[in-house]
């Protein structure tokens, strides 16, 4: 393939920054119309020091190695009921932590290997730098080995993502993990406490429960906020039957290291300072923009003064020439399928005549707890907020998942709700799913409610 030449007076057609799902999608689709384009990409040291390669969060340190933990947690499960269904499974099973992170590992690295080499053979310049801004159109590619690189590029778009946030209690930094850790760790984690409930927490409390160790999850006041109470309330109730312990309304004050290794652990809760002690800890209380670190001002950048993201209409910032996607979008879904979407339909507009802008409403998404919980659209609060109470009809269903008959798995929490308006033809306004594969059954409404 011939080289591609920028068509103008900037070194680029367009400059990327970020490497991950959302960057690297508007990337490609913009090379196949004919532009020049280079994708910086640098991952700071989590303060742990852990590092990965190229394809952003999801593939290094969120979906991918999250759910192929979780697969190895189910597997688990399955070999325990394999016997109901005459299989003749060793009493005796014993699972190695260094085995299962040397195998996603592997497969992050080689995933991390074909994205390079897709690079290459799109002509996308691949440059292993953190990008700061001089102006609107030019960033400062800083190296590892202090060098730096000026490039200049017609349009811009931020791809940055996130990264965890450490609450500010003295020992948080030093003594405990987040999600960029604790898929790459060398030892087993043994009993873990984890900080934090959103989803992040969950799944890492469920996986780790289900591999055999002890998991304990503490949290401020809220659990899954922003979902449906129904069936956060089904979650956790699945979560403790499997064994994961719950500490509700305790604040985190205070973590050291004892003579014996383990971490020492207080916390407040009813006004009272309690304490526990925990091989490891991992702190999932959200997570933060890289907007900042891009030095944004230099452009003329805004950012949100609460979230510290990117205010924008169809992915443009307030510099007409700078856009954004992904988890740096003030109010919009993080997800990997929702950045990657909105990249693609982006460089189409721009470079090829595309009208189709991203849709953000009714995006699926799925909870990887040890009983899966997908949902699209609206949960029972918003809708009676948006809608009130008396024009709503809200449909609920227990049912039992046939895989579950002959083990005699409990069902009690497998459960499906519907939310509608009242008045006909009863438009769905929300769907909740809890099960097997929940994160599959989910996809197919999510497209009848589009």
């Amino acid at each position: 393939m011939a080289p591609i030449v920028s068509s103008g007076q900037y070194d680029y057609d367009l400059l990327v920054i970020g490497g991950g799902s959302g960057g690297l999608a508007c990337a490609k689709e913009a090379t196949g119309f004919g532009k020049k384009v280079v994708v910086l990409d640098f991952v700071i040291p989590s303060e742990r020091g852990t590092t990965w390669g190229i394809g952003g969060t999801c593939v290094n340190v969120g979906c991918i190695p999250k759910k192929l933990m979780h697969q190895a947690a189910l597997l688990g499960e399955s070999l325990h009921e394999a016997r109901s269904y005459g299989w003749n499974v060793p009493n005796s099973i014993s699972f190695n932590w260094e085995s299962l992170v040397e195998a996603v590992q592997n497969h992050i690295k080689s995933v991390n290997w074909v994205t390079r080499v897709q690079l290459r053979d799109k002509n996308i310049e691949y440059v292993n730098g953190h990008g700061v801004f001089e102006d609107a159109h030019t960033v400062v590619a800083k190296m590892k080995n202090g060098k730096e690189r000026r490039i200049t590029a017609k349009d811009i778009l931020i791809a940055v993502g996130g990264r965890p946030h450490y609450p500010d209690f003295p020992g948080c930094k030093e003594y405990c993990i987040t999600s960029d850790d604790i898929f790459s760790l060398s030892t087993p984690p043994g009993n873990t406490l984890v900080i934090g409930a959103g989803y992040i927490g969950l799944e890492c409390a469920g996986f780790l429960r289900g591999l055999g160790y002890e998991a304990t999850v503490m949290v401020r006041s809220v659990i899954l906020r922003g979902f449906d109470r129904d069936m956060v309330n089904l979650v956790q109730a699945e979560m403790e039957e499997k064994g994961v312990k719950f500490l509700i309304g305790k604040t985190p004050t205070k973590v050291s290291k004892q003579p014996n290794g383990k971490l020492l652990v207080e916390w407040l809760g009813n006004k009272v300072i309690e304490q526990g002690e925990f091989d490891t800890v991992l702190v999932a209380t959200g997570r933060k923009a890289l907007s900042k670190e891009l030095n944004p001002l230099a452009a003329g950048l805004e950012v949100h003064p609460e979230s510290g993201k990117f205010t924008v209409n169809a992915e443009q910032t307030n510099v007409p020439n700078i856009y954004a996607v992904g988890d740096v979008l003030h109010e919009r879904p993080e997800l990997t399928p929702v950045a990657i979407q909105a990249g693609k339909l982006l460089a189409a507009r721009l470079y090829n005549g595309g009208k189709e802008h991203m849709d953000y409403d009714n995006v699926a998404t799925t909870v990887f707890s040890p009983l899966e919980y997908g949902c699209v659209g609206l949960t029972e609060d918003e809708a009676i907020n948006r809608f009130t109470e008396d024009k709503i009809e809200v449909y609920h269903a227990y049912y039992k998942p046939t895989e579950f008959f002959i083990p005699q798995k409990n069902v009690k929490n497998c459960y499906l709700k519907v939310i509608t308006l009242l008045e006909a033809p009863q438009k769905v306004l929300g769907m909740h799913f809890i099960g097997p594969q929940a994160g599959e059954v989910i996809q197919g409404y999510a497209a009848a409610l589009k």
